[in-house]
């Protein structure tokens, strides 16, 4: 169970979409929390990741260090 508390703009429009549509809010809430996970997991992984490059914890590497070592650089 997930109770979410949004700001009222929000609940208002979604309260209207619903009605208009005859679905329910926790439909378009799901429907939004489906489409946009993969993208929120994305945006926290590549900003950790930076956090890691920056603190010197990874590394980088060129695209020309790559091509050499999986053997593809001309």
């Amino acid at each position: 169970m997930l109770a979410i508390r949004l700001p009222t703009e929000v609940e208002n429009r979604l309260e209207a979409l619903a009605q208009a549509t005859g679905r329910t809010k926790t439909f378009y809430a799901r429907e939004a929390i489906l489409e946009h996970l993969d993208d929120l997991e994305d945006l926290y992984l590549a900003e950790q990741r930076l956090i890691d490059i920056r603190a010197g914890r990874s590394r980088t590497y060129t695209l020309e260090e790559v091509e050499r070592d999986l053997g593809l650089a001309d």
